[in-house]
């Protein structure tokens, strides 16, 4: 898959008084090169909606569209690909479904879990809540940095650190190892939400992560 460093995942919650779209637009112009449609409580026709108006978004800025979960809204609106949890179907059964060439990401939180991952065929893991968090609700404890220092060192697909990540405590998961990082939050919830996602990807060119 292509390379990311920036992962925003919606939520609406945060932002009550503002358009999805206009919300996502400024993470992407801000430098975010990867998006995820996370909606648990909407109807089926509601999150379809939501995911063709975010397709159209993320093909305008050629960035990566990723759906949570719903396997058939990805495929009717030609996501990039999709996430899942430890109690959504078996990586296998969702690669059977969405086929060969599509992203297919799950979360993890422990390294066995994300063993399993890396030789059950996922493209990417997410390593985390590496933080307290309130932005998922019946979320496990924090794992901690001492997680990303273990998939690290055995897992050789990528990884992106979520979970409780914040401008004030980011250089802590850099510094364990990780090289991609995903907020709900702390970018969705900002009141200058470009300007926020400019300044993750500072700090990641100033870690050497990326380029500026």
């Amino acid at each position: 898959m292509r390379e990311f460093n920036l992962y925003t995942i919606t939520g609406e919650e945060f932002h009550p008084d503002r358009e999805l779209s206009e919300v996502i637009e400024q993470a992407i112009l801000g430098g975010s090169d990867i998006i995820q449609l996370r909606d648990k409580k909407s109807s089926k026709l509601e999150v379809l909606k939501k995911a063709r108006a975010l397709r159209e978004l993320t093909r305008k800025h050629d960035v990566i569209f990723i759906v949570n979960d719903h396997i058939d809204v990805a495929l009717a609106v030609g996501a990039d690909g999709v996430h899942v949890g430890q109690d959504d179907l078996p990586l296998e059964e969702v690669r059977k479904i969405l086929g060969p060439n599509k992203i297919i990401g799950i979360s993890t939180h422990e390294i066995e879990e994300a063993r399993e991952a890396e030789v059950g065929g996922a493209d990417y893991i997410g390593v985390g809540p590496i933080f307290q968090t309130q932005s998922k609700e019946d979320v496990v404890d924090p794992v901690t940095t001492e997680y990303i220092k273990q998939v690290v060192s055995e897992i050789t697909i990528p990884f992106v650190a979520i979970g409780g990540i914040k401008l004030h405590n980011v250089n802590q998961v850099l510094e364990a190892g990780a090289t991609r990082i995903c907020m709900i939050s702390e970018i969705v919830g900002a009141a200058d939400i470009k300007g926020t996602c400019e300044t993750f990807k500072e700090i990641l060119a100033s870690k050497g992560v990326i380029q500026k």
